[in-house]
Order: C-alpha cells, then sequence, then structure tokens
C-alpha cells in the first residue's frame, strides 16, 4: 500500500517548511507535527525586543539612558521596537496558518491515495476474475467443439459409404473442428492482451492521480514562509520604518 510521507516542517528554524517533498513510503504513516510559533507579546518595549531576538539588556538600557534605539529617543524607539514587533508578529502568524493548511492537505491527500489505492485493487479483482471466467467459458466452447466433431465423424462412419468418400468426409470434419478451436484460441489470446492492456490503463490512472496528490501537498508546504525570510522581512520593514523616523525628526 502507497502511503505518503509527511514532509518535515520545524516551527521556529531556519529550514522552515518550504521542503516539503512528499515521499511514498510503504510501512508505517508519520505523525506531521506542527509546533505553533510562540505568542508576540506587545505589552512593552523590552517584550518586544526578546520576540524579535534584541534581548531584554539592550532594551532596559536604552529606557535608562534616556537617548533611545539609534538615538531615536525614548517614545520613538518605542513606536519603532513595536512596529518590528507587529512585523515579526504577522509572519509568524502567516507561518502558523500556512502550516495548517499544509497539515489539512497532506490529511485529505492520504485519504484520497488510500480511495485510489482501494479502487485499484477492486478493479485489479474484477478484470481478474472477468478473464478466468471468459478462460472457462472458452474451455467449454473447445470441449463442446470437440464432442461435436467426434460425433459428426461416428456418423459418417455409420453412413456404411464407400471407403474414399469417408476418408474425405472424415477429413473435412476433421478441419472445420480444427478451425473452430483455432478461432476459440484466439479470442482466448485476444482476451488475455486486453486484460494487460486494461491493467496499464488502470495503473496509469493510479500513478496519474498520485501524482497530482503529491503536487498538492508539495504546493501547500511550499506556501509556508521560513523563518529566515520572516526576518528578513522584519528588517526590511524595520529599515524603512527607520528611514520614515528618522526623516520626522529631521
Amino acid at each position: 500500500m502507497c502511503i505518503f510521507a509527511a514532509p518535515a516542517v520545524a516551527a521556529g528554524t531556519t529550514a522552515g517548511a518550504g521542503a516539503g517533498a512528499a515521499a511514498f513510503g510503504a510501512t508505517a504513516l508519520p505523525a506531521a507535527a506542527f509546533t505553533a510559533p510562540a505568542a508576540v507579546s506587545f505589552g512593552t518595549a523590552a517584550g518586544l525586543g526578546s520576540t524579535l531576538g534584541l534581548g531584554a539588556t539592550t532594551a532596559a538600557t536604552t529606557a535608562a539612558t534616556g537617548a533611545g534605539l539609534f538615538g531615536l529617543g525614548t517614545k520613538v524607539s518605542n513606536l519603532f521596537l513595536t512596529s518590528l514587533g507587529l512585523t515579526a508578529g504577522t509572519g509568524l502568524m502567516q507561518k502558523a496558518a500556512a502550516e495548517k493548511t499544509a497539515s489539512q492537505i497532506y490529511q485529505s491527500s492520504l485519504i484520497a491515495n488510500q480511495s485510489a489505492e482501494d479502487a485499484f485493487r477492486n478493479q485489479m479483482d474484477g478484470l481478474s476474475e472477468r478473464l478466468k471466467e471468459t478462460k472457462k467459458s472458452r474451455a467449454q466452447e473447445k470441449f463442446a467443439a470437440n464432442i461435436q466433431s467426434l460425433q459428426a465423424k461416428s456418423k459418417i462412419i455409420a453412413s456404411e459409404r464407400s471407403g474414399l468418400a469417408v476418408d474425405v468426409l472424415l477429413a473435412d470434419q476433421g478441419r472445420q473442428a480444427a478451425n473452430f478451436r483455432e478461432a476459440i484460441n484466439q479470442t482466448t489470446e485476444s482476451d488475455t492482451r486486453q486484460y494487460g492492456r486494461d491493467i496499464k490503463g488502470y495503473l496509469a490512472q493510479k500513478s496519474n492521480r498520485r501524482n497530482q496528490l503529491t503536487s498538492n501537498i508539495n504546493q501547500a508546504y511550499n506556501q509556508v514562509p521560513t523563518l529566515g525570510s520572516i526576518l528578513l522581512n522584519t528588517a526590511a520593514q524595520g529599515l524603512l520604518t527607520y528611514a520614515g523616523l528618522t526623516s520626522e525628526i529631521a
């Protein structure tokens, strides 16, 4: 039974969830575990600094000196840190939401893949049973043809015709029986070839379905932002905010 292996997602690490390559396993189904990012606190400048990895010491020193962060002053520094916290918090919430969506798609794909496997197995059983019954029917037809040929030959012999005429009639009857048996054999071979083509068709359908499900899983996990991208976006927004604040002060 083919089973999807869940792409590894580690919330709060640089690796992130973007490398979600869905592979098919053959034994156990690994559980997709997602760790929700820690809630962002917007109470104080020190709390925001800790959320962004700036450290409580820097925020405390800034507040104590009164000069503010980067010489912006305490009030403006708090606004700057709050802006960074909001940006980072939004990114983390988006990451958590994308991970939840990817997990749901993964679980639904597991169910769909199992349904496809069950349908394929039922189709194979049906094809095998049909071929078995067809071959049985052809064998019965061939047996009946042999009986009819023997009966016809017995009638020819019992007709008490001349030797040459009997030989000709027996030979003709033998050819008819042989042609009928050959026709049955060819039909049986045709049925067997059709059985093989049907199997290939069902295999192609199952493979296409599984590939589509794998693609859906990969697309979902590729939408999960990495921690690195969140930090980069936070830094970029911070630079824009800093430039706007310094221009207002100037």
